[in-house]
């Protein structure tokens, strides 16, 4: 027990070292021409160093933002500034969705089209049909990795509120709270790290893996070689799922971010009272015709 705590100590005392370290010699893990620097990416990504940098990092603004309410705000609307601005940007992917769609069924219905080309007379990017119809899902892998933040600050999510809904306003917050600290960031934190290796296990050889050292690492950076995924599940296919993969971990990213701000506003809000409620929160608003319709309809 008393070396768990000590380890844990460790890593946070070494964890401002690391970040400045980091920062300072971004040529040693950016600079992916290299293929030790590359190497050096990959691990840190997954690494104990970079968990406790992050959770120092939260640990530091958490503190502070107890002391310095308006700073903590500041901090909460940056965060869910961050997931609006994702989510508008991707949720037009629906729009591009059905349009493709549309298109695909029209050209194969009426024109008996078997490709499709992007670029002047047709030369360029050409795709058989199939190829354009199963791309199609990853207009909705965005929407879903992309959006889901965005979502939860629009409210959109489904609760559960047998207990909820019956409680008072600060116990509210508490629940509030604990499901961001208990439920949201473990489970987060367990999907990245997951995702995190399975991402690099399709981009690059030989595979990394979740339990290397850095010097083993490094010393396979010998080896390492780019060998993107370009495999579809059928023979003219959509052969980019790789792209998938690295949706994930942007998902993951995005809604860690949005378990910090739900816990820092779910603090400030338990702190200041109702009045607070919704402080400085981005919704989008719906014109009351098309609240009215909606409201008609259901």
């Amino acid at each position: 027990m008393l070396d768990a705590i000590l380890w844990v100590l460790t890593n946070l005392a070494m964890a401002p070292v690391n970040l400045v370290t980091a920062l300072l010699n971004p040529s040693d893990w950016l600079a992916w021409g290299d293929r030790e620097a590359l190497a050096r990416f990959i691990y840190y990504g997954g690494s104990v160093e970079f968990f406790f940098v992050v959770f120092t990092t939260f640990l530091g603004v958490t503190i502070a933002g107890f002391f310095f309410r308006d700073f903590l705000w500041r901090c909460v609307g940056i965060l869910e500034g961050i997931a609006n601005g994702v989510g508008r940007f991707a949720a037009w992917a629906g729009l591009l969705m059905v349009l493709q769609q549309v298109m695909i069924v029209f050209l194969q219905r009426i024109f008996r089209v078997a490709e499709i080309g992007i670029g002047p007379l047709g030369i360029g990017f050409t795709q058989d049909l199939s190829w354009w119809s199963e791309e199609l899902k990853l207009y909705n892998a965005l929407i879903v990795c992309l959006c889901v933040s965005y979502t939860f600050v629009q409210g959109g999510h489904v609760r559960v509120d047998l207990v909820y809904a019956a409680v008072k306003f600060r116990t509210k917050k508490v629940i509030d709270m604990l499901g961001a600290l208990l439920f949201m960031m473990p489970a987060v934190v367990l999907t990245y790290m997951y995702a995190w290796y399975f991402m690099w296990r399709h981009l690059v050889v030989p595979n990394p893996s979740a339990s290397g050292t850095l010097d083993r690492m490094l010393m396979q950076a010998r080896a390492l070689r780019w060998n993107v995924e370009t495999i579809g599940f059928s023979p003219n296919g959509f052969n980019a799922y790789f792209i998938f993969k690295v949706l994930i971990v942007a998902f993951c990213v995005l809604v860690f971010l949005q378990a910090w701000a739900m816990l820092w506003r779910s603090y400030l809000e338990w702190k200041e009272g109702p009045e607070s409620e919704n402080k400085n929160l981005d919704r989008d608003r719906i014109d009351d015709e098309v609240q009215e319709a909606a409201q008609a309809a259901h």
